[in-house]
């Protein structure tokens, strides 16, 4: 089988499936994806929260964009993806400059008490706590309606996802680039890679520089509820100094160490160790023990060296798209960065400020 279009999305996660469904308002769109369904990788293992204050200076930038679309997804979904959750960052005196840090240029965020941090979450050390803060406009996100809604628009706009279809070969002559794969072949003029934690490698495929992209091992699991208590309207709560964080879900609590531990692209499995020694930190702030995991998993999320994503058109080659490196920011972002990539390859001006554009540009991470 050939199949022809105008671009090729390779990468079936929130990323790819977002920025396909935006470009099929103007374009044939073919999104390839390795799994037998979409969003099987970092997407479907999110921590699904949305927190404004959350990542470098573009990263906020591109937060602020996309909470608009959360509150009013249309064409995505009937009504908002946003369900009120809260943050809440504890510190000990070691983490005292880093919840500062946190709070410099943040929007919404209001420090707290001890007193006040332990009324919000009772199994706290309320001795260790030497500084805390709130962010109470950090939202739950609903990740599957979000990428099950733009999957909606993009095939109601006559794009199409072709699943079990990794990409084993790239070429390009004549302006097309052709992938091989096992579903067949598949050509056009532009391909986007939002290949996650793949992307360098796809990148190698199609003879073009890699940027440098470092995937990054996260682990999670899942504790019953402490005794005695309705974790239900619980913020999420971490460690100022990112030693782990733990957030309500279905009435248990999702904890995760907080790890980022330098992997190749696989997909990904927790280690034992590693999740031994950050439930060890959250016990420490805590005053239940953990005496049982009822789940545990892992997934990949992918950094460039400056934790910015790379959102534009190689410099070293035509018409091959970068929208890649989200790292954890993913999710939150991709009503923003969607739209940034359907703008860019069609040649429209970004509703997003220059500079913003700007600091995604691949080029700033090409090697000279």
């Amino acid at each position: 089988m050939s199949e022809t279009s105008d671009i090729i999305v390779i990468g079936g996660g929130i990323a790819g499936i977002g920025a396909g469904a935006r470009m099929a308002a103007d374009a044939r769109v073919t999104v390839l994806e390795t799994e037998e369904a979409i969003g099987y990788h970092a997407t479907g293992r999110s921590a699904a929260i949305y927190i404004r204050n959350y990542g470098n200076a573009t990263l906020r930038a591109l937060n602020a964009a996309a909470e608009p679309v959360f509150k009013e997804p249309e064409g995505i979904s009937e009504e908002s993806l946003l369900t009120p959750r809260g943050l809440l960052y504890i510190a000990t005196e070691e983490h005292v400059g880093a919840l500062d840090k946190t709070l410099q240029g943040a929007t919404g965020m209001e420090r707290l008490d001890a007193d006040a941090a332990v009324a919000r979450v009772p199994i706290l050390r309320r001795e260790n706590i030497a500084a805390a803060a709130i962010e109470e406009g950090a939202q739950d996100i609903d990740v599957d309606r979000l990428l099950q809604g733009f999957a909606k628009m993009l095939r109601h706009r006559d794009g199409r996802i072709v699943n079990k279809a990794p990409v084993a070969a790239i070429s390009r002559t004549n302006g097309v680039w052709t992938l091989e794969t096992p579903q067949g072949s598949f050509s056009a003029p532009v391909i986007v890679n939002a290949a996650g934690a793949w992307a360098d490698q796809i990148a190698k495929l199609a003879g073009i520089q890699p940027l440098g992209l470092t995937p990054m091992r996260r682990s999670a699991v899942i504790l019953p509820a402490p005794d005695g208590h309705d974790v239900t309207g619980w913020p999420l709560f971490a460690c100022a100094g990112e030693g782990w964080y733990a957030k309500p879900d279905a009435g248990k609590l999702m904890v995760s160490p907080a790890d980022e531990d330098p992997s190749e692209p696989f997909d990904a499995w927790p280690d034992d160790m590693v999740l031994a020694e950050g439930l060890h930190r959250f016990e420490q702030a805590v005053t239940v023990p953990v005496t049982r995991i009822e789940r545990s998993w892992a997934g990949l999320r992918s950094f460039f060296p400056d934790r910015t994503p790379a959102v534009g058109f190689a410099p070293d080659a035509d018409g091959f798209f970068w929208l890649a490196g989200q790292g954890g920011y993913g999710v939150q972002t991709s009503p923003a960065l969607s739209a940034l990539a359907a703008d860019l390859c069609a040649g429209r001006k970004s509703s997003l400020p220059e500079t913003v554009v700007q600091a995604l540009a691949p080029q700033r991470l090409i090697k000279s």
